[in-house]
């Protein structure tokens, strides 16, 4: 049961959003512009970095949305997207979006866990500069929407399917 009264038809996020808009369109504006602005890393990669992140912090609405949002986006679908978010290491992925992964991940954890030797890494293996802060800022965001729609005990969709449901919306339409 949510801490808070919100729409119980509108699980995790989409009823917190609804229940505060005008915090909801910031938010919303900055997960578009991670997840669907222009980037040189795929929708699909960066989906799967916020699943990743939200799968590391045990939210499960927003592993479960992001892995559903990736696996419409990327090539592999979501039996790709479940193998890179429980272990990026062993994933047939790049070694650049591994390297992506782990920063991710050490975000997730502290941020200054963040260490020249994985900066390093990701740079050997093709990420540049702007994908490596980007990744970062991904990873941050994610850890503070996870939060968010935990902290406020958020309920889950009545089923699975609710989360490839509104995939196709987000492919199509985005976050706004």
């Amino acid at each position: 049961m949510p801490h808070i009264e919100v729409d119980p038809t509108l699980p995790g996020i989409i009823g917190l959003f609804d229940y505060r808009p005008e915090t909801a369109k910031p938010l919303s504006e900055l997960a578009d512009v991670l997840l669907r602005g222009p980037s040189t890393l795929s929708r699909g990669e960066r989906e799967l970095i916020a699943a990743a992140v939200s799968r590391g912090n045990e939210c499960v609405f927003c592993a479960s949305a992001h892995e559903a949002f990736a696996a419409a986006q990327i090539d592999g679908g979501i039996s790709l997207v479940e193998q890179a978010t429980r272990d990026h290491e062993s994933a047939p992925i790049s070694a650049k979006l591994k390297a992506l992964l782990t920063i991710a991940l050490l975000t997730r954890e502290d941020g200054r866990k963040v260490d020249a030797a994985s900066v390093k890494a990701a740079k050997a293996a093709g990420a540049t500069e702007t994908e490596i802060h980007d990744t970062v800022l991904i990873a941050a965001t994610f850890c503070l929407f996870n939060r968010y729609v935990d902290g406020l005990a958020t309920e889950l969709p009545g089923s699975p399917e609710a989360y490839t449901d509104r995939a196709q919306a987000i492919v199509e339409h985005g976050y706004v």
